[in-house]
């Protein structure tokens, strides 16, 4: 017999505080469970999600008639191969507190994701990224269950089909796999910096050499805790709009005004466009839309922050607003990181 609650409201269960109700919901604290919460979920002929910390959802007003399954798995495990540690971590860690814990270590290739909300397992469903570096950067595997054959698998980072903001269980076959663990591959002796625009102006200003992971985690916790709005206290989900990839042709043909002023980086033979510049130029920063409830916030234009907004449908016409009139300015239709639940 599962411990299931019911009835449960799904506001406490996204950081923009929005959503109908869950019919139920549980807490899946150790693999043993699993297998109940299956065979329940079988006998009882009803759909499931799970979740992690609820920093990148945005639950529908019509809520979740089935059972919601939030992601607590713990566990940290750490192999020193000399230069190349290993550590294994449970997907139900907050994920900040995993940087702080492989930083004190010494270690690196995760620091420039500080203050990322949420929980560790989203970082992979979303491929998170910041000043420079990515998950996909140290990501070694994945431990999964697959709910159509109901095995567990070990999936590599190539079948994670990563990309940006992108991967196989966002945007491939989305709800198969539970995420589990996952095991990264973080360096002892070899600190590299990836040079940032937002880090490099920080130590310059701050007179600060980059010699440590300690050094980059601290500088972008300062950065975004004077940038963003925090969750905790005001309801967001952090970036709401993911940054336009163009080609080479669609920059060409955008705008000289634009094509001038609008910060960049070419990747791959394409181009990375600043949402949040784009999103400025409209006219859009720090806009407060009284009808819907909602705003961008006025040190970040990327944020959307729920100001009194009561149902998801009022943000989404918020959403379409931001993206419309953007698009009637630059010809550049922005694209939104969260995901709405149920899809």
């Amino acid at each position: 017999m599962i411990n299931y609650s019911s009835n449960v409201s799904l506001k406490d269960f996204t950081t923009m505080k929005l959503g109908g109700r869950a019919k139920f919901m549980i807490n899946l604290k150790s693999l043993s469970q699993l297998d109940q919460i299956f065979e329940w979920v079988k006998q009882e002929s009803i759909d499931f999600l799970m979740i992690g910390g609820g920093s990148n959802i945005i639950w529908l007003d019509e809520g979740f008639n089935g059972l919601l399954i939030v992601n607590q798995l713990s566990g940290f495990e750490v192999e020193n191969h000399q230069n190349d540690w290993i550590i294994k971590v449970g997907a139900g860690e907050i994920w900040d507190k995993i940087v702080a814990k492989t930083v004190l270590l010494g270690l690196s290739g995760i620091e420039a994701l500080s203050l990322i909300p949420g929980k560790t397992g989203g970082t992979i469903m979303q491929n998170v990224g910041a000043y420079g570096q990515e998950i996909q950067d140290s990501l070694i595997d994945v431990e999964v269950f697959d709910t159509v054959t109901k095995k567990y698998q070990t999936l590599n980072r190539d079948q994670c089909l990563l990309d940006y903001r992108s991967s196989l269980f966002k945007n491939y076959q989305p709800r198969r796999y539970l995420i589990l663990s996952l095991r990264l591959r973080l360096s002892k002796n070899h600190f590299k910096y990836h040079p940032y625009e937002a880090l490099n102006h920080y130590f310059n200003d701050h007179k600060i050499v980059p010699e440590d992971s300690n050094t980059i985690r601290q500088a972008v916790m300062d950065i975004r805790q004077t940038k963003l709005p925090d969750p905790n206290k005001i309801a967001n989900c952090g970036s709401f709009f993911a940054n336009p990839i163009v080609s080479q042709e669609q920059f060409n043909n955008l705008n000289l005004d634009i094509k001038n002023k609008v910060p960049h980086w070419i990747f791959d033979h394409k181009i990375k466009l600043s949402a949040a510049w784009l999103i400025e130029y409209s006219g859009l920063k720090d806009f407060h839309d009284q009808q819907t409830g909602f705003a961008t916030w006025f040190k970040q234009p990327l944020i959307v922050i729920n100001e009194h907004g009561k149902t998801t449908k009022d943000l989404i016409k918020f959403k379409d607003l931001i993206v419309n009139q953007v698009f009637q300015k630059t010809k550049i239709r922005l694209s939104m990181e969260p995901e709405f639940l149920p899809n």
